[in-house]
């Protein structure tokens, strides 16, 4: 007996409630906070004084779908190449922004190349990183003096790895006189957080406006991400960007990245998000793009690919047929993409299934806009193909996988290839 309990409620993400930052080049302007998407953001790991390699990889960056792309400016040399590589980027007609990463010298480097300063469209401030002692606020004013003269977003970006030491040791010094002294890690997260806003405030002070400030405060701990990010959506409403400062290598980055993410996320926290993976020996740099993206997609956040639903096989799928079938529908989808997201509008929310046997192949393949059963173990050699949820044709024979490659094509070309859409 059913209980009379009403329905179940569908679960979606929290609502955000950030102020909303523009991050501008040319025409483009890229929105980030209040009710904007949740943007994707990667950064690169090439030489910035390597125009060419920069300008190729930011480019590559931006085709897998980054929204923002960030580049180390280190040294006079990468500073001086920068507004080369904005201009390689415009003759390629890639408008992504670019933000430049500064550490140490920044205030340096954004006043003696003014160049470079104006083709960046944000700059990320490290607190930790702006100079020691009475240093620290003269560089740090001068950094933000370079976002006001160009009219230029900040990231304060506080990272638990290069924390400022004298903010620790004074918050560590009150913490031992406390009646009832926080743990240490308690004292970390405070001390990342006041550095965060605290910076802030210092801006706001200068003259920035809030709206053009984002935040972070970015650890390596999945508990720990969580722990922060809840009370730094507390204690302020700055646009937050969202990651672990280095989630490490395939499997495990992508599962921390993931989890992380994906509870702030739901909660409503977060604007934008770089998952930090280290790349496997020759893997491209674009993985930790694609793996950003379908966070974002399986939290129903934002739709960036079709997606194809397949089963993980059983004793009933001897067969390798699905799987095969499945990653080559999935790896055309997602190469045909940038120009689809042209030809064909709105082709991201397509639902294709590509399903091993009978148990639930009939099934999710209804669920999906066009799919196919194919044989298991045991099963006639047919394999029906639903389109819309409805049992269209059934293909049979050697030419299967061919056939409904086609059968994708024309619906696609059906369904988005409308009057208005352009070639």
């Amino acid at each position: 007996m059913t209980p009379d309990c009403g329905p179940i409620a569908v679960s979606s993400p929290s609502a955000r409630r950030s102020r909303q930052a523009r991050i501008a080049w040319g025409s483009r302007v890229v929105t980030v906070g209040g009710d904007a998407p949740v943007r994707v953001q990667s950064m690169t790991n090439t030489d910035t004084a390597d125009p060419i390699g920069t300008a190729i990889q930011v480019k590559e960056l931006a085709v897998a779908g980054s929204e923002i792309v960030r580049i180390t400016v280190n040294t006079p040399e990468a500073a001086q190449q920068v507004p080369y590589i904005r201009e390689q980027l415009d003759r390629m007609g890639i408008d992504v922004p670019l933000v430049g990463d500064f550490h140490y010298n920044g205030h340096r480097l954004l006043t003696e190349f003014p160049a470079c300063a104006q083709a960046l469209s944000k700059y990320r401030i490290n607190p930790g990183n702006v100079g020691k002692g009475d240093k620290h606020d003269r560089q740090f004013a001068q950094m933000i003096e370079a976002a006001l003269r160009w009219d230029r977003p900040v990231r304060i970006g506080v990272n638990w790895g290069s924390l400022d030491q004298e903010l620790l040791a004074q918050m560590m010094d009150e913490n031992s006189r406390r009646a009832q002294p926080w743990d240490a890690k308690a004292v970390l997260y405070e001390a990342l957080i006041t550095s965060a806003t605290d910076s802030a405030r210092q801006a706001v002070a200068l003259g920035m406006d809030p709206n053009q400030i984002l935040l972070s405060c970015k650890v390596s701990g999945v508990q720990d991400l969580i722990s922060v990010y809840r009370e730094l959506a507390r204690r302020c409403d700055h646009a937050l960007h969202l990651g672990l400062t280095e989630a490490g290598m395939a499997t495990k980055g992508t599962v921390a990245s993931s989890v992380a993410m994906g509870v702030l996320l739901q909660e409503g926290i977060g604007d934008t998000i770089r998952v930090s993976l280290t790349p496997q020996p020759g893997e491209s740099r674009t993985q930790e793009v694609v793996i950003a993206s379908e966070i974002l997609q399986a939290l129903g956040l934002r739709t960036f690919v079709p997606s194809v639903t397949a089963c993980p096989g059983c004793g009933r799928t001897t067969s390798t047929t699905f799987q095969e079938l499945a990653k080559q529908i999935d790896d055309h989808l997602r190469a045909q993409m940038p120009v689809w997201r042209a030809r064909y509008p709105g082709v991201e929310q397509l639902k294709v299934a590509v399903m091993g046997c009978i148990v639930n192949g009939p099934g999710e393949s209804k669920h999906a806009d066009i799919g196919i059963s194919l044989p298991g173990t045991g099963e006639a050699p047919a394999a029906p193909v639903f389109i819309d949820g409805q049992k269209a044709l059934t293909l049979r024979g050697e030419n299967i996988a061919a056939e409904f490659h086609q059968l994708v094509a024309n619906y696609i070309e059906k369904r988005f290839g409308g009057s208005t859409a352009t070639v």
